[in-house]
């Protein structure tokens, strides 16, 4: 099973890995080496996109900026200590013992709008580009839309529909989060998709099928359910874990 994540905005600084110039061309310490045209292609755009001049007009932006014109020299971390937020909060990969976390580098693959699919384990930079970001040359629908092809076998879908729209991925299962009455969950949803990834990280989870997942969801008293169009999953509380 693969178990797809979106990107988050936010990101910790730093890192002690070797920056991403030790592999050009081609970045092969990153996974999916099929995606290396697409991301040289990515981050030529965003050096154009440097060139050009970034707005630094608030302390956010202007760490947005230097984030951007360093991203090929600064030192990277594994992916899913990269990213933070609400749903990397839940998740909280950082505390999983040796097990748990050997799951989720096995099985966990983010979607980044500047590096494409990469894994739980791959070493990135920190950066400033979204689905939204117009990179000079690129249109990243143009970039990404084949991406989806890397991604192989049964494969859970917690991405927003904004990044499952810029790289589908075929067979993939959607997963709706809804509150116990049902109404369907915004922002805090991401920390029920955290949690749900937790669980199955620590209860080293193995499945191949959207049938053994909700079999494995029974067995773990997760509210995890079939649907017409994929999956459901009941969040309590928006802040906490699903509901059990």
């Amino acid at each position: 099973m693969i178990v797809l994540l979106p990107p988050s905005e936010t990101k910790a600084a730093g890192g002690t890995g070797a920056s991403l110039t030790t592999a050009r061309p081609g970045l092969p310490q990153l996974g999916f080496p099929g995606l290396a045209v697409a991301r040289s292609r990515a981050l030529a755009a965003l050096d154009r996109l440097v060139a050009a001049g970034q707005d630094v007009s608030t302390p956010a932006k202007a760490r947005a900026a230097a984030d951007n014109a360093a991203v090929l020299h600064a030192p990277t971390m594994p992916a899913i200590d990269r990213y933070t937020g609400v749903l990397y909060d839940a998740l909280d990969a950082a505390s999983l013992d040796d097990a748990a976390r050997a799951w989720v580098e096995a099985h966990v693959v983010i979607q980044s709008a500047l590096l494409g699919f990469v894994r739980a384990s791959d070493p990135i930079p920190s950066y400033k580009v979204s689905e939204h970001t117009r990179l000079p040359g690129e249109r990243m629908r143009a970039l990404w839309s084949g991406a989806g092809a890397v991604i192989e076998g049964f494969a859970l879908d917690l991405r927003s529909k904004a990044y499952a729209s810029l790289a589908p991925v075929a067979g993939a299962v959607p997963v709706e989060i809804v509150s116990p009455e049902g109404k369907a969950l915004n922002h805090w949803n991401k920390a029920g998709k955290g949690a749900l990834v937790r669980s199955l990280a620590l209860a080293g989870a193995d499945v191949d099928s959207a049938d053994a997942l909700v079999s494995w969801a029974a067995s773990a008293d997760v509210p995890l359910t079939r649907t017409d169009t994929g999956m459901r999953l009941v969040v309590q509380d928006p802040r906490l874990a699903p509901v059990r």
